[in-house]
């Protein structure tokens, strides 16, 4: 798999105050990567970096495409989606016309036929498709906040925190989803994700931020084996 994104020197500012220290990884086309790390380390101002929604120095690459320098708009009709974290669903919107306002930078004809396949990852939405956003559930707010990123039909997806605020079983049942749409569908993930054990699972590869600074990268399979990797950086 060749790399659809690459990072390199990344550092980003709010004001004064650095963020992000010279920031180095990528990832594959087609592949689940995760950050993982406590709470302020760096992992949302990544996110957000990537989007152009905050100040930032360094090089960021998607599919040979420099990012930096450009506006938030231009980097979402390059093929990238951000759920950020707290969902964003317009609430007094139903579920179809969230769904519908997600492809609204698209202008060719397969948008309902697209709606439907989302309805087939996410039956429930369909349940609810005349509802207002605001009266589902969490997990079903995230849900729709999933469904709707994927109407752009990115090349990348960045999820910050899909599991907050939700029930286990709601989680388990998401993350299984983000699989079969990043096996099936083809889309490349980047998840931000506090719950280490469970984004290790799926992941293909792993990066653990301490303070702005990668200080730990390798594939799921060996952060999630390393004892002292999970006692010291990832609290389980």
């Amino acid at each position: 798999m060749s790399a659809l994104l690459t990072v390199t020197d990344l550092r980003a500012y709010y004001g004064q105050v650095q963020a992000l220290h010279g920031l180095q990884f990528e990832m594959k086309e087609g592949s689940m990567t995760t950050l993982l790390g406590a709470n302020g380390a760096g992992k949302t101002t990544t996110l957000r970096a990537i989007c152009a929604m905050v100040r930032s120095t360094g090089s960021i690459q998607f599919a040979g495409t420099p990012l930096l320098g450009r506006s938030t708009e231009a980097i979402v009709k390059l093929g990238i989606a951000h759920v950020p974290q707290g969902r964003g669903t317009f609430t007094s919107m139903t579920v179809e016309e969230n769904l519908q306002l997600g492809a609204i930078t698209r202008k060719d004809k397969e948008i309902a036929s697209d709606i439907e396949r989302m309805y087939a990852h996410f039956p429930v939405l369909k349940q609810r498709h005349t509802q207002q956003a605001g009266t589902l559930s969490g997990g079903e707010q995230q849900m729709l906040a999933v469904a709707r990123a994927l109407m752009l039909r990115p090349r990348l997806m960045l999820l910050d925190e899909p599991s907050f605020g939700l029930a286990p079983l709601v989680v388990r049942d998401l993350f299984r989803i983000l699989g079969k749409i990043n096996r099936e569908d083809k889309v490349s993930i980047l998840v931000v994700e506090q719950n280490a054990q469970l984004a290790l699972e799926l992941a293909d590869h792993a990066y653990v931020i301490e303070t702005g600074r990668i200080v730990m990268s390798g594939t799921a399979t060996d952060i999630a084996s390393n004892e002292d990797i999970r006692k010291s950086y990832l609290g389980y």
